[in-house]
């Protein structure tokens, strides 16, 4: 007999103790990128910014096509080893999910070497940015990190998570007031955001490593033999899924600056930037949401929950969510103007008006990760794929045509359309998977 699930009001409990516990991380982290947004802006001005947003998103891009993150499949596969208490098998499924991503990471890396020679003209680049771009493809290293992040989400260590999302942040600051001090320029600002996201890796890989190391022991560096692919069954269909499901998701975000910066040149890219600054107050805890709430509604299906349990948790996460975002939207469109001159300045007043679009945008698609989150759990993260995919090609390609019709205005009304295609689609294969939990 399959064990109960527990109350989704536990659950709910749960998976919002989580998110505090990370976003006490984040609101540190958050009052930090402000400190260094505020100065950077107005140090570089609206086309050089535009510029070392471009190379950063160029790069965070072509990560996001190519990197291959295991964190969904140690969570989802994990949650079963460690209720069987087969220490072996985690050891296996971490060592292989560590494989399947390190490789993907240098595939990402190599790749964003090679193209940006090509890339960076049609961007605005400048002499010093195009040279110095292969060597900032090493940033690729700051997302390579979902399998300690992955196992630290297992073992219910969201503490470290939110301490780990300090460490950005503090690099670029400390790198920021150094370049102002003495007087660099833009090389110098890729320079320190390089090292903000190489310490990055490194330090969650380090947590990560030192808590598998405590609770495996011996066996995570040296395991029993054993079939990664037999004791955990559609391993390599569910990552396959899982990071194309994950890749569409996030295309636009990273795409779309590019884009804008394509379509509109550089300074139209950091207006667009500082715009989306904006979101990241929906955004991050979003997407933070997504992946604590993934965890637990995994032990709902690894449990044999019912599905008004997890029916209930999805719609209780995303109504949370969608009420404690309508504040921020309200704020954002009273006062757009102002937000916007704190954050950047009056050289970026122009990002204003599509600054209300893309708020209201990320508040509607809060939807997408707990609904994503109990797709994937159900064993079907290709159907939360095709969603994203569906949303992404019905919008992403009239981008272009929006800018030429409405300059910086159109790139907030593709983001608009597709949250609410994607949401909407989201929410009915949520139900309609559900269905097949008794």
């Amino acid at each position: 007999m399959p064990v109960a699930a527990a109350p989704a009001d536990g659950r709910i409990r749960r998976i919002f103790q989580g998110l505090g516990l990370v976003l006490g991380g984040k609101a540190g982290a958050g009052l930090l990128s402000l400190i260094y947004l505020l100065l950077a802006t107005r140090y570089l001005g609206p086309t050089d910014y535009g510029v070392l947003v471009l190379v950063h998103a160029y790069v965070t891009t072509v990560c996001g096509v190519i990197e291959f993150p295991s964190w969904q499949a140690i969570l989802r596969y994990g949650a079963e080893a460690e209720r069987g208490g087969a220490s072996h098998r985690m050891a296996r499924l971490l060592r292989f999910g560590a494989g399947v991503e390190l490789t993907g990471g240098a595939l990402a890396i190599v790749s964003a070497m090679a193209l940006a020679p090509v890339v960076g003209p049609h961007l605005g680049w400048s002499e010093k940015a195009m040279a110095f771009a292969p060597y900032y493809a090493f940033a690729v290293l700051g997302s390579i990190r979902s399998t300690p992040s992955g196992y630290l989400q297992l073992i219910g260590r969201f503490d470290l998570i939110g301490l780990h999302n300090l460490v950005q942040p503090l690099v670029r600051i400390g790198g920021t007031l150094l370049v102002i001090a003495c007087g660099w320029g833009l090389k110098s600002f890729l320079v320190a955001w390089l090292l903000a996201a190489l310490a990055e890796f490194a330090v969650l890989w380090a947590m990560g490593l030192w808590f598998a190391a405590r609770r495996l022991g011996p066996s995570l560096w040296n395991p029993e033999a054993g079939e990664v692919r037999q004791e955990n069954p559609g391993i390599w269909r569910f990552l396959i899924a899982s990071n194309a499901d994950v890749t569409l998701r996030d295309l636009t975000g990273r795409i779309a600056p590019l884009i804008v910066g394509w379509v509109l040149g550089p300074a139209s890219a950091g207006l667009f930037a500082v715009a989306q600054r904006a979101t990241v107050v929906i955004s991050q805890p979003a997407q933070i949401l997504g992946n604590t709430s993934y965890a637990e509604l995994s032990h709902i299906v690894a449990e044999g929950g019912s599905a008004s349990a997890l029916r209930q948790t999805v719609a209780k996460v995303a109504g949370i969510s969608l009420l404690a975002a309508a504040p921020v939207v309200l704020i954002v469109a009273l006062f757009p103007q102002a937000i916007v001159g704190l954050l950047a300045g009056p050289a970026f007043a122009a990002a204003a008006t599509v600054m209300i679009l893309l708020v209201a945008a990320r508040a509607i698609a809060l939807v997408g990760p707990p609904c994503s989150s109990a797709i994937s759990a159900l064993g079907h993260p290709e159907r939360s794929m095709a969603a994203n995919l569906f949303a992404s090609l019905a919008f992403l390609p009239i981008l272009p045509w929006l800018l030429h019709r409405f300059d910086l205005m159109g790139a907030g009304f593709q983001a608009l359309g597709q949250a609410i295609l994607a949401s909407a689609v989201l929410v009915f294969l949520t139900w309609r998977g559900s269905g097949s939990l008794r």
